[in-house]
């Protein structure tokens, strides 16, 4: 596989040795000369000096072949502005983009940036995981298909207890997938199923119905 990875800071040093180690093909796009000069004297003739937002540069770079563009910059907007050209100029079935804050997000995806990737949503989804009473923790992004899983848990201060699903107003497009309840092996619900004190329930909701999801859950 050819990939492309924009920014040679870090994370895109990094993540292109691993890219290497697992034979895959890999160049990265660096502007900044002294950083394009350390990468090529470390693992040789694997940096482009250039700006990965830029046409030029990305013909240059082969892009209209690459598998996959991963631009890791600091600057959401020069990591959108790569993928938006990989994706629309050079076709590249695959873009990921490293986001800086959060809110950017909807924005990336709205606009066509394939996977998005946020150190401090990854540091919160540790955080809520060993947090037993956060309400609602992101397992997994479905970025194909606008929708994500989510785990939500049922507090014993929740209104729903001793409800039945088929009486939770559910948002449109989400579906309850799992419950896991203690001493018990996790089970599908059905539309009889009633919600207890302790429920981990599984959902797969779009993002933009978390909070709604939420509250036909556990309650306002």
């Amino acid at each position: 596989m050819y990939i492309i990875v924009v920014g040679g800071g870090r994370v895109g040093y990094y993540l292109t040795r691993a890219l290497l180690a697992e034979g895959h093909e890999v160049l990265i796009i660096e502007k900044e000369a002294r950083v394009f000069q350390g990468i090529t004297d470390e693992l040789g003739s694997v940096c482009l000096r250039g700006d990965g937002c830029e046409v030029a540069t990305l013909i240059d770079a082969g892009t209209d072949r690459a598998d996959m563009l991963i631009a890791v910059t600091g600057d959401d907007d020069d990591n959108l502005v790569a993928c938006q050209v990989a994706k629309h100029r050079f076709k590249v079935p695959r873009t990921i983009a490293r986001i800086s804050n959060p809110q950017n997000e909807v924005l990336f995806k709205k606009l066509g940036v394939d996977v998005t990737v946020s150190a401090t949503n990854i540091i919160l989804e540790n955080i809520e995981t060993e947090v037993s009473t956060h309400p609602l923790t992101h397992l997994l992004m479905l970025g194909d298909r606008g929708l994500e899983i989510v785990d939500v848990k049922i507090s014993p201060e929740s209104t729903t207890i001793g409800k039945s699903v088929e009486t939770l107003s559910l948002p449109s497009g989400s579906v309850l997938s799992l419950i896991i309840r203690r001493d018990n092996k996790p089970f599908v619900p059905g539309t009889n199923t009633v919600i207890q004190a302790g429920d981990q329930i599984i959902a797969v909701t779009p993002p933009e119905s978390e909070e709604s999801l939420r509250i036909a859950l556990r309650g306002s």
